[in-house]
C-alpha cells in the first residue's frame, strides 16, 4: 500500500516537474520574443528620432511661414469669390472653339484696322446717307416707274429713228423766231376765225349788214335833222316854216 502510494506520488511529482519545465521553456521563449520586439521598437524609435531631428529645419521653415500663411488665410473671402466663379469660368472654357475662331480672324482684323482712314471717310458720309434715306419715297416712286421705263426701253428702235432726224430737227429749231412771230398772231387769227364762222352763215351776214345799214340810216337821219334844226335856229325865214 505504501509502495503504491509512493509510486503514485513519484509519478505525480515527475509529471509536475515536466509540466513546470515546459512552462519555463515557453516563458523563456516568450521573454526572448518580447526582448526581440523591444529591440525592434527601440530601433524604430531611434530611426524616428533621427527622422524627426532631420525635420527640425523643415519645421523651423514652416514656422517662418506663419505670417504668409496668415496673409493667405486673410484672403479667404477673396478665394471664396474666386471659387464662386467656377461656373462662369466653366462656360468661358466652353468657348474655347469660338475663341480660337476669333483668334483666327487676326489677319482680317488687321486688314480692317488698316482701313481706318477709309472708315473715317465713310463715317463722314453720315449726313449724305441720311439725306439719301430721306429720299426713300422718291426712290420708291421711281421704282414704281419700272413698267413705264421697260416700255420706253422697248422703244429703242423708234428712238434711234428719231435720233436720225437730228438734222431736220435742227432746221426746225432754226424756225424758232418765225414760229414765235406766228404765235404772236394768235389774237388776230382768233378774231379772223370768228369772222370765218360768220361767213359760214350767209343769212347771219345779211342780217348783220341790214342792221348795220339801218343803224347807219338812223345815224344819218339824226345827223341831218340835227343839222336842219341847227340851221333853222340860226337863220329863220319869215313866214315860211321849215318842215322835214
Amino acid at each position: 500500500m505504501n509502495t503504491k502510494t509512493m509510486s503514485v506520488v513519484a509519478l505525480a511529482a515527475l509529471m509536475t516537474g515536466c509540466s513546470v519545465a515546459t512552462t519555463v521553456r515557453q516563458n523563456t521563449a516568450a521573454i526572448n520574443g518580447s526582448s526581440d520586439t523591444i529591440r525592434m521598437n527601440t530601433a524604430a524609435i531611434t530611426e524616428s528620432t533621427k527622422g524627426t531631428t532631420a525635420l527640425i529645419p523643415a519645421l523651423q521653415g514652416v514656422n517662418s511661414l506663419r505670417a504668409p500663411l496668415e496673409s493667405v488665410a486673410a484672403l479667404s473671402p477673396t478665394l471664396q469669390g474666386v471659387a464662386n466663379l467656377r461656373e462662369p469660368m466653366t462656360r468661358v472654357a466652353a468657348l474655347d472653339a469660338p475663341m480660337q475662331s476669333v483668334a483666327a480672324l487676326n489677319g482680317p482684323m488687321m486688314r480692317v484696322a488698316a482701313l481706318d482712314s477709309a472708315m473715317d471717310a465713310v463715317a463722314r458720309l453720315d449726313a449724305p446717307m441720311r439725306g439719301l434715306a430721306a429720299m426713300r419715297p422718291s426712290l420708291e416712286a421711281v421704282a414704281s416707274l419700272r413698267p413705264a421705263l421697260d416700255r420706253v426701253s422697248s422703244l429703242d428702235v423708234r428712238l434711234a429713228a428719231v435720233a436720225g432726224l437730228g438734222p431736220q430737227l435742227q432746221e426746225v429749231g432754226g424756225l424758232r423766231q418765225p414760229l414765235e412771230r406766228v404765235a404772236a398772231l394768235d389774237e388776230p387769227m382768233s378774231r379772223l376765225a370768228a369772222l370765218g364762222a360768220i361767213l359760214d352763215h350767209p343769212l347771219l351776214l345779211v342780217g348783220i349788214g341790214a342792221l348795220a345799214l339801218a343803224a347807219w340810216g338812223v345815224v344819218t337821219f339824226v345827223a341831218v335833222r340835227f343839222a336842219i334844226v341847227s340851221a333853222s335856229r340860226s337863220e329863220p325865214k319869215a313866214g315860211i316854216p321849215l318842215q322835214v
